[in-house]
């Protein structure tokens, strides 16, 4: 195929922006081995040039998210950030980014404004898909069953108390679970809230599902492998475990073949419920009596060769560099 000209948007200004450089770092690196021509672009600083690129992924992915201070110190300006002449006559965007603007559906709304083709969804499925409560509204409607849940009301006093623990505590509009609890009494409950506000106005109260961790890839309308999370004893998959080596995966996960299927349709059943394009990875529980759950969606999920949706991805057959390129190629298909 003729080289394509690559803007791979990374960094930017939510608590996800090291997962998001540590995404950019690896997909710039695979696209630049097929040969196409990448450009890097930090949306909190615009184009950087190789010394700044150096200097940015040599950083790592710490086992907390930056804190608000630090990220508000960046500064951002969407706009500018994707004006620079270098991205006048390029092919498609890559999104690399999480979280934030990046997944809300801003960053969408902007560059289809401005004429780009880019990777993943639309401005309104990826609002949607962030939106914790709406998109498991439209799990219920599609029958895709998920956890019940209630919104945290805004004067905490307010709350009617669960009538069984443990529950999750989380905001409702962030990724990676930043700012995510398990409570355990009615004691834990209104400090895992506050937790849960230092990264949002709304928090979302979800029955907690005990059982087995599973992720599942959808590309082009088609389910990948299906992975298991393995943490260890009373670990929540949280942000911290996520990114400080604490929990193991599997692709291929050991699951009998009934629920594998099982999970795969109804993967693609939430892509499709929420009206996504290109890609995402749905995450889900599996209860002792063999029911599925469905947590959340991601549409812009992790890029790292090590991140869950390429390693559904690899199971499957398909190695990091051709899924970067092929995520790429459904863009302009979709154009």
């Amino acid at each position: 195929m003729k080289p394509l000209k690559i803007a791979v948007l990374f960094g930017g200004t939510s608590q996800e922006r090291d997962v998001s450089i540590a995404s950019g770092t690896q997909v710039i690196k695979a696209l630049r081995e097929l040969g196409h021509t990448v450009i890097s672009v930090d949306t909190a600083r615009g184009p950087l040039d190789a010394a700044a690129e150096d200097k940015l992924f040599a950083t790592s992915v710490g086992d907390i998210p930056p804190d608000n201070a630090a990220l508000a110190a960046l500064g951002h300006d969407l706009h500018q950030a994707i004006s620079s002449p270098l991205l006048s006559d390029i092919d498609v965007c890559f999104l690399a980014l999480h979280g934030g603007t990046g997944e809300d559906g801003t960053i969408q709304a902007i560059l289809s404004a401005a004429g780009f083709a880019f990777t993943g969804s639309l401005q309104l499925p990826s609002g949607l898909a962030l939106d914790k409560d709406l998109s498991k509204r439209l799990f219920t409607v599609a029958g895709i069953p998920t956890p019940s849940w209630t919104m945290v009301p805004p004067n905490i006093q307010d709350l009617k108390l669960p009538s069984a623990f443990p529950i999750v505590i989380k905001p409702n509009f962030q990724g990676s679970t930043v700012g995510l609890s398990v409570v355990r009494n009615e004691q834990e409950l209104f400090a895992a809230v506050e937790l849960a506000r230092q990264y949002g106005a709304e928090i979302l109260l979800e029955e907690y599902i005990p059982g087995r961790e599973l992720s599942v890839g959808v590309l082009d309308n088609q389910a990948l492998s299906v992975g298991e999370i393995f943490l260890e004893s009373d670990i929540i998959f949280d942000y911290e475990t996520k990114y400080s080596g604490a929990a193991k995966e599997k692709f291929p996960a050991d699951i009998p073949a009934a629920i594998e299927q099982e999970a795969k349709r109804l993967a693609v059943a939430v892509h499709q419920a929420l009206k996504l394009k290109g890609y995402s990875r749905s995450d889900f529980r599996l209860d002792k009596d063999g029911q599925l759950w469905c947590l959340e969606v991601n549409t812009l999920p992790g890029m790292t060769k090590t991140s869950l949706f390429p390693q559904s991805a690899a199971a499957a057959g398909i190695d990091f560099s051709s899924l970067c390129e092929k995520i790429c190629l459904l863009a302009l298909e979709q154009q």
